[in-house]
């Protein structure tokens, strides 16, 4: 089986430690870094790293700088570790492209579902993932309701993302107006709910798409209702 790759970035040297201990202890290939731009080298070298834990605050580089010119040139998630646990720093870091946020001091237990999490989400929700072009991918949170285009935060309302999260959890297959309602409204269909459907789906492509009037990833698909591919 192959092992999963984690690159840690952090300037703490004891931190850096503990997790490559824990890592490898539970069967992860572990790369470490002590700054930013060591782990940019890294990650450009070993670009099938399934995971980066980046702390917040270091020197030269902060990790909000970091991550900034990570998401130039790759989606791999990362996972904020920090002493910053204000909603203020969650909000900046996962606007600038994290995927989850864990403050320290952190149990050996929530970063190992933390870690096992994300590579799970990034391989099946974003499969590396649900890519439209080399640019585009939307990938969701389940636990924050939080959905992201290319590693930026998405402003949905949480009918929206529980749109979201059933076509793509549904992936390349038409959903009917019927299912759609009754899974994420809870209630059963009647026509009139139509309606409702169709304004949600047109607001639902305006947050996600380029161009609302040709969408590429929220398709209707006539006779059958919406799909995302």
């Amino acid at each position: 089986m192959k092992l999963r790759k984690v690159l840690i970035v952090d300037d703490e040297p004891d931190i850096r430690e503990i997790l490559e201990l824990l890592l490898s202890s539970n069967g992860y290939e572990v790369f470490s870094s002590a700054d930013g731009k060591n782990a940019m080298k890294i990650l450009k070298e070993n670009p099938s790293v399934d995971l980066m834990i980046l702390d917040v605050m270091m020197p030269h580089e902060d990790g909000i700088t970091v991550i900034k010119k990570i998401r130039e040139f790759s989606k791999v998630p990362v996972l904020f570790l920090t002493a910053k646990t204000q909603e203020s720093d969650k909000e900046e870091a996962y606007a600038n492209g994290g995927d989850d946020f864990l403050g320290k001091p952190f149990s050996q237990n929530e970063l190992l579902m933390k870690v096992n999490s994300l590579i799970r989400r990034y391989r099946d929700y974003a499969g590396k993932g649900y890519e439209n072009g080399e640019a585009d991918i939307i990938t969701i949170d389940e636990n924050s309701k939080k959905a992201y285009k290319s590693g930026a935060l998405l402003n949905l309302t949480d009918t929206e993302f529980d749109m979201l999260c059933f076509f793509l959890k549904n992936k390349g297959k038409p959903v009917d107006t019927k299912t759609l309602y009754e899974v994420v409204w809870d209630e059963k269909y009647v026509s009139s709910a139509q309606n409702t459907i169709m304004v949600h789906i047109l607001n639902l492509r305006k947050k996600i798409e380029d161009d609302h009037t040709n969408p590429v990833f929220l398709k209707t698909i006539w006779g059958k209702g919406y799909q995302f591919d």
